[in-house]
């Protein structure tokens, strides 16, 4: 094998993961060539919906993906957090990258943190994650939609459309965008459970070539890959789709694995919550495990709930 083909969304963010992806494979690989198939995703074109109601975080790995079936890629990197747990039978999450940080991050150009808001405060943020946890702790803040790539929430920020908004620290500081904010405020994962994949790259291929099988093995690192399959199992057992408020978080912590859930609804009420804290000998099953009580407490009700309610003024664009 001579040449490798990633597909890769072109946001500046999936652009810098992808470029991260190559110089590792060159490195350990050096006879290979790797070049980058650049892919507009649905998720990418559609910036004036929140992603529930265009059908959800596989709108950025679906093209990449028969991009893939087409046989013009090789291999596709995604951040994690988007890939959902059903694959198409002829590909397969292969490897999972080292996870870096996955804080939230509070941003503003008056404030100087989450609790320094003033009643009534405009806080910009599309995730209905990060919806349920911020009004959970401050229901007197109006949270507003906030969607379009990482410059211009940025920019959005800064013309005064919101007082502070919410996004992931790892992608502002791999694009060396935080120095440019006044105030920000990293919050702990207590304070804002990360979702499912946070900070980690998923590398996805095509199951049939075992050469890439064995470049997608080297980028592996197996903590990281056995925190997030606790994550993807919890995931997919409870059948949590983007149109609910989900958080799920596992953390290894020298033997010790720390795994936090939480769902609710959009406006902050009716949380459902739980942590679980196992040796991690005993955590092949525990993201199953974690669902079934979750579930065995009335999750299924709930979600369908807060499906309901989440978007319920714009559910009509649907039709």
């Amino acid at each position: 094998m001579q040449k490798l083909v990633i597909a890769t969304r072109v946001s500046d963010l999936a652009l810098w993961q992808a470029y991260h992806i190559k110089d590792r494979i060159e490195a350990s690989f050096p006879n290979i060539t790797v070049e980058l198939n650049k892919i507009v995703s649905k998720g990418d074109k559609i910036l004036d919906k929140p992603l529930a109601l265009i059908g959800g975080k596989g709108h950025f790995t679906k093209e990449l993906e028969d991009a893939m079936l087409d046989g013009k890629a090789d291999l596709a990197v995604h951040s994690l957090k988007d890939v959902p747990t059903n694959i198409p039978d002829a590909l397969e999450l292969v490897a999972v990258t080292k996870r870096q940080d996955q804080s939230d991050v509070f941003l503003s150009h008056k404030y100087a943190s989450l609790e320094d808001l003033p009643k009534g405060a405009v806080v910009g943020t599309t995730s209905l994650r990060r919806r349920m946890q911020l009004l959970q702790k401050r229901p007197d803040l109006k949270v507003k939609d906030l969607r379009g790539n990482v410059n211009t929430r940025l920019r959005k920020l800064h013309e005064g459309q919101y007082d502070a908004i919410i996004l992931a620290w790892i992608g502002l500081n791999r694009l060396d965008l935080l120095k440019d904010i006044p105030f920000t405020q990293k919050l702990s994962l207590d304070m804002m459970i990360p979702p499912m994949g946070q900070a980690a790259l998923g590398i996805e291929i095509v199951k049939s070539n075992p050469k890439v099988r064995e470049i997608a093995q080297s980028l592996k690192d197996e903590d990281t890959f056995i925190c997030t399959k606790i994550e993807r199992d919890f995931i997919s057992e409870i059948g949590a789709g983007c149109s609910a408020p989900v958080a799920c978080n596992a953390v290894k912590n020298g033997n010790e694995i720390t795994f936090r859930t939480m769902i609710g609804f959009p406006d902050g009420t009716n949380i459902m919550q739980e942590k679980i804290i196992k040796n991690e000998d005993e955590c092949e099953n525990l993201g199953s495990d974690m669902a079934k009580i979750m579930i065995d407490n009335g999750a299924i009700d709930l979600l369908k709930k807060a499906e309901d309610l989440a978007f319920k003024d714009e559910m009509p664009q649907r039709l």
